[in-house]
C-alpha cells in the first residue's frame, strides 16, 4: 500500500485545523507551516470541502475550519476524501472477487489488508493525532514495525 503525498498533506492540513481551537486558518498559513505549495494545498482543501470535512469562509477573517469536531473525523475519512477506497483491487468489490487455483485464497489476503487498514485508519481520529494519544494497538503496531525494520536493516 502506498500513502500518497496528497493524503499525507491532507492529514497534516487537517491536524493544523484541529489545533486551531475552532478559529479559521488561512490556506497560506497551512502551506507555509507544512512547506506545501499553496496551489497544491488549495486543490487538497477543495477535496476536503467537497467531502464535507472542512468549511471555508471568505473575507479578511476567512479561512478554513473543520466541519465537525476533530474527534469525529477519522484518518480514513481524510484518506477516502483524497484517494478514494482504502484498498482497492482494480475497482472490483472484494465480495465479488474470485480467482482460479492456485490463487483462489488471494481475495482473503486482500480482505485482510483492507481490514487491517480499517482497523487503524477508522479508529484514529484527527483529535487523536493532534493530542498524540493514539490507541494502544496503533502504538504497538508502530513499535513492532520499528523493531522489524531495525532487525532487517541493522
Amino acid at each position: 500500500m502506498r500513502i500518497s503525498e496528497r493524503v499525507d498533506n491532507a492529514v497534516r492540513a487537517m491536524a493544523s485545523l484541529a489545533s486551531s481551537d475552532g478559529s479559521s486558518v488561512k490556506a497560506e498559513v497551512i502551506a507555509t507551516t507544512h512547506d506545501i505549495s499553496l496551489k497544491y494545498l488549495l486543490d487538497i482543501l477543495r477535496d476536503l470541502k467537497r467531502a464535507e470535512l472542512i468549511r471555508s469562509k471568505r473575507g479578511p477573517d476567512g479561512g478554513f475550519t473543520l466541519s465537525r469536531p476533530a474527534s469525529d473525523i477519522t484518518l480514513a475519512d481524510v484518506f477516502r476524501a483524497i484517494d478514494g477506497p482504502l484498498a482497492d483491487v482494480h475497482d472490483k468489490s472484494l465480495r465479488d472477487l474470485s480467482y482460479a487455483a492456485p490463487a483462489e485464497a488471494l481475495p482473503q489476503v486482500w480482505m485482510a489488508i483492507r481490514g487491517s487498514l480499517r482497523r487503524v485508519l477508522e479508529t484514529v481520529s484527527v483529535a487523536d493525532l493532534v493530542s498524540g494519544e493514539l490507541p494502544s494497538y496503533v502504538v504497538e503496531l508502530a513499535a513492532e514495525y520499528e523493531r522489524d525494520t531495525r532487525s532487517r536493516h541493522g
